[in-house]
């Protein structure tokens, strides 16, 4: 983690955008520029065509992908990419987040205003099972970037306030407040929760780790994939988990 160039990032991607032509019809790239920025300064090796791909940065610790959305189609270019190279995935989170609202009529933008949402490193794996069967690759390996993005929205959704269904314009990030690296599966123990007994349920997971059942779900079965816990049996109707160390 490097907060200085991480904010010279910003300082340099917000004048680069603004001479193309300002940072409101970008699309949400501001966030993408600046991580490629941060995590390669020369442009020269952002872009590169591998295949029939094209890698976001390759130097010299191999392949960099930044991935501001679904995992869902990075899949078959992850599998394609790490038959051949190390790859690390990018994945910024925003820890804190301020939103402000555009009026697609006027192009008034409204004053930011801090979301109560904010993500914590676990909700990754709401992402991470998409791509499950490459977490283990030795080749593979991720970071999480814990932001704060200040991100604008459209009034343009279906609800009367037309907010509900909006549409995202740009997200910008403002601080690094943390950066997460994840280079073996052993490291994914950050994730089991402190306080379980030798053996726990789904239900007991996701309660001592603060998560919805769902999100317990998900982070089980990708940390069984990977050999941290495994299956040892059942209580009642409930599968009984242990940590394999």
């Amino acid at each position: 983690m490097d907060s200085l160039r991480f904010d010279e990032a910003c300082r340099l991607t917000e004048q680069e955008l603004h001479r193309r032509g300002g940072i409101g019809e970008l699309n949400e790239k501001t966030l993408h520029a600046v991580l490629k920025r941060y995590f390669e300064p020369h442009e020269e090796n952002h872009e590169v065509p591998v295949g029939r791909y094209v890698a976001d940065i390759i130097g010299e610790n191999g392949i960099i992908e930044i991935q501001t959305g679904s995992f869902t189609p990075l899949r078959p270019k992850l599998e394609f990419l790490l038959d051949f190279a190390d790859v690390t995935v990018v994945y910024p989170m925003a820890a804190v987040k301020y939103i402000s609202w555009i009026d697609p009529e006027t192009g008034e933008l409204s004053s930011p205003r801090k979301s109560p949402k904010k993500c914590r490193p676990i909700d990754c794996f709401y992402e991470l099972i998409k791509i499950m069967y490459t977490l283990d690759n030795p080749r593979f390996h991720l970071r999480l970037m814990m932001l704060e993005l200040h991100e604008q929205r459209k009034l343009d959704g279906w609800s009367a306030d037309k907010r509900k269904g909006s549409h995202r314009n740009d997200r910008q990030p403002a601080k690094l407040i943390d950066e997460i690296a994840i280079e073996r599966p052993a490291d994914f123990d950050m994730f089991i929760p402190d306080g379980l007994n030798k053996e726990f349920t789904i239900t007991e997971f996701s309660k001592n780790a603060e998560v919805p059942y769902r999100l317990g779900q998900i982070a089980i079965k990708i940390l069984c994939y990977l050999e941290r816990i495994r299956f040892v049996g059942k209580r009642d109707r409930e599968n009984l988990y242990s940590v394999c160390y």
